[in-house]
């Protein structure tokens, strides 16, 4: 027999292509999706989209993380490998905030206690988020795993991800025996994404915060597809992938450069105007501005990925700019042309930069 492999959120995009990458992994027998939706993709096919592979067989259970009946499909399937990515940024649908940290949280201690019970568990990996880091004025430059957030997150999904993440680490003691991975993704971007920082970027106009350009990082989604799935499987030879693992492309992009690749103008406001703003889009459901993500477009968040290439063993295949990039491809075309939006912003810079001194003395740099 091969590898039963249980995975949660099913229903969201980044489930989805999990399950159609690790279907195709020739060790892997059975991929058990568990949500309370199925996915919009088409998740039951025999063969990968060329034909060219039998994929292992794909089963949905529409259950809910949050009862215990999830224990019974752990072990009604002899389930080996739990893959645990309904931990959500967002409500799905109509979804209330509510009901979206319940799953985040209750439906993580259900999903903890069922696989602690099931012996024939051997590996549990759970999607993070840089999150739990923090974004504060008086953040390190750069954060690595074994640091602690300046100010630990004091709601949103971010205190969702401390929580999740404490009640993962009391399974790892728990269960010695099995193999265990957390992964802190960067910001999640690229052409199907469905993250509140891809839908701001989807904004014709973008609202920042007067006097900060923060610092951003963006992990592509293809790259973050084959990260969960190298997670989720043995090992290669002189790396391990039990452990944490923050997970970004290389480099790193200030919001304002950001903008000029998608060729969307700012509108640089005051933090109390653009939380107003805020706040009104969560209300009308047009957008989900968290404040967590007010605090990552006003100090920004980089964090070290030195874990993840030399450990763990994967080398995104996209930077932090080539992310950006791909997103700009296959979103909507922005109200100026790239070229021109960074065209304009040079000759600004350069007036800043050289300007005449009142009293006809020279210039001043």
């Amino acid at each position: 027999m091969g590898k039963v492999v249980l995975v949660t959120g099913v229903a969201r995009h980044l489930g989805s292509r999990y399950v159609q990458a690790i279907r195709r992994q020739p060790d892997v027998d059975l991929v058990v999706g568990v949500d309370l939706q199925p996915s919009a993709h088409d998740l039951d096919g025999t063969s990968d989209p060329d034909g060219l592979a039998a994929l292992a067989e794909y089963l949905f259970v529409r259950a809910d993380i949050r009862r215990p009946a999830v224990a019974g499909v752990i072990a009604r399937h002899g389930v080996d490998t739990v893959v645990h990515l309904n931990v959500s940024t967002t409500a799905l649908g109509s979804t209330s905030r509510s009901t979206v940290k319940e799953t985040n949280v209750i439906g993580t201690m259900q999903l903890l206690a069922a696989a602690q019970k099931a012996a024939g568990v051997q590996r549990l990996v759970v999607k993070s988020t840089t999150s739990v880091y923090g974004s504060a004025p008086r953040d390190p430059a750069v954060f690595s795993e074994r640091m602690q957030p300046k100010v630990l997150p004091s709601g949103g999904f971010a205190k969702d991800a401390v929580e999740v993440e404490g009640y993962v680490r009391g399974f790892a003691r728990r269960r010695p025996d099995v193999a265990v991975c957390v992964l802190r993704f960067a910001n999640i971007v690229g052409p199907h994404a469905d993250t509140p920082l891809a839908d701001y970027f989807s904004l014709p106009v973008l609202p920042t915060v007067l006097g900060y350009d923060p610092r951003l990082q963006f992990v592509h989604e293809d790259d973050a597809v084959e990260v969960l799935r190298l997670a989720s499987v043995e090992p290669r030879r002189g790396t391990t992938n039990a452990g944490t693992f923050n997970v970004a492309g290389e480099g790193v992009m200030v919001l304002s450069q950001a903008a000029r690749r998608l060729g969307r103008p700012t509108v640089p406001m005051l933090l109390p105007a653009v939380s107003w703003m805020a706040g009104m889009a969560r209300q009308t459901r047009l957008l989900d501005f968290s404040p967590e993500q007010m605090r990552l477009l006003t100090h920004g968040r980089v964090v070290d990925t030195t874990q993840l290439r030399e450990t763990f063993g994967y080398h995104p295949a996209y930077t932090t700019e080539q992310a950006l990039a791909d997103l700009a491809r296959s979103g909507r075309p922005g109200l100026l042309r790239a070229e021109q939006v960074a065209g304009w912003t040079s000759k600004v810079a350069a007036q800043l930069r050289v300007t005449e001194l009142p009293n006809g003395g020279g210039k001043r740099r």
